[in-house]
């Protein structure tokens, strides 16, 4: 299938490791020209360099909570590539601590990063999408928006719950232009930072926990986002998407899994 994405101009928030990455590889194999963005210099560049083998590829480093640094990048991906096609706002962070440990600076940050980088990068995105009557925003959230992460990050989960509305939000101020707005809502990848902070108990808990009993490879979650910026989610707009592994979906993930070890072992008698 053609997804329509070969020669469109692609950004990535958060691009230089984990999903972000793995979103910015899956385009350029499409055929896209990708810009990638985050605020390490040093990480920004190797990635860019891991992927200029599949296609043409800018990075700038920046604060994606301020708006002016998103509004000039825009600008600079528009005067190089020619337009803004596709706009992936997949920035993110989490402080592991309970919610009454946050101090003003530390929300501060939360809500600039996890939030006001989707505005403003929606924000910027928008001037050019409008200019040309045309374009494709994804928004990375959190299937913490629908299920709170008591005790470990209390804030990104409301934070990621603001996402998925605003994203139905902006999706009915920018339908006039032809423009889509959608959100992505991924379970539990294996990226760095969640390998950084989360111990492998835990990670084993939440696999079980899910239908497919394991975590997501990033390259699982960038599929589908590069799906709903393509042509073939051209009708698809104000719409969030679980990709979970089905984590929390039935009360008893494990019934299948026990019947079908009960049906083995009784064959095997």
């Amino acid at each position: 299938m053609d997804l329509g994405l070969k020669g469109k101009s692609v950004v990535v928030t958060g691009g230089s490791k984990g999903i972000g990455f793995a979103a910015a590889e899956a385009f350029l194999k499409e055929g896209a020209k990708v810009a990638i963005c985050s605020r390490h210099e040093e990480e920004l560049k190797e990635a860019a360099e891991k992927l200029s083998q599949y296609g043409e590829v800018y990075y700038e480093a920046f604060d994606v909570s301020k708006a002016e640094s998103n509004y000039a990048f825009a600008e600079h991906v528009n005067d190089r590539f020619g337009s803004v096609d596709v706009w992936v706002n997949n920035v993110g962070a989490t402080g592991f601590k309970k919610g009454d440990e946050y101090d003003d600076e530390e929300i501060d940050f939360m809500t600039g990063v996890c939030f006001k980088s989707v505005i403003y990068g929606c924000q910027a995105a928008f001037r050019y999408m409008k200019k040309q009557h045309s374009g494709a925003i994804v928004n990375v959230s959190s299937l913490a928006a629908r299920c709170s992460s008591a005790g470990r990050s209390t804030l990104y989960g409301p934070l990621k719950s603001a996402i998925n509305n605003l994203t139905n939000t902006f999706a009915g101020e920018y339908c006039p232009y032809n423009v889509r707005v959608t959100c992505i809502m991924p379970g539990f990848t294996v990226t760095p930072l969640v390998r950084a902070h989360i111990s492998q108990e835990e990670l084993d808990r939440n696999a079980n926990a899910t239908l497919l009993r394991r975590m997501a490879e990033p390259e699982e979650i960038a599929k589908p986002i590069v799906f709903l910026a393509s042509d073939a989610a051209s009708y698809m707009t104000a719409t969030t998407i679980e990709v979970s592994g089905g984590r929390s979906m039935t009360l008893n993930p494990t019934y299948a899994y026990d019947k079908l070890a009960a049906e083995k072992a009784e064959a095997a008698k």
